[in-house]
């Protein structure tokens, strides 16, 4: 990840987990406790809290 936002888009983390960002959009929206790890959806925006999504997938957080 090049941005260093506290939050990731979801093409963003799609890109990391090998999925759809629609799928990723729609899951947020229909039930968020299947993802295991935190989303905001604001409408029909869904944002991801960095630190807890690369702690999900057992990565260290560079970006201080």
């Amino acid at each position: 990840m090049e941005r260093d936002e506290i939050y990731l888009l979801p093409a963003e983390a799609a890109k990391v987990l090998g999925v759809n960002p629609q799928n990723l959009r729609s899951q947020a929206q229909d039930d968020p406790a299947k993802l295991r790890f935190p989303v905001i959806v604001i409408g029909n925006r869904t944002l991801i809290p960095r630190k807890p999504f690369f702690a999900y997938l057992g990565i260290a957080d560079e970006a201080q």
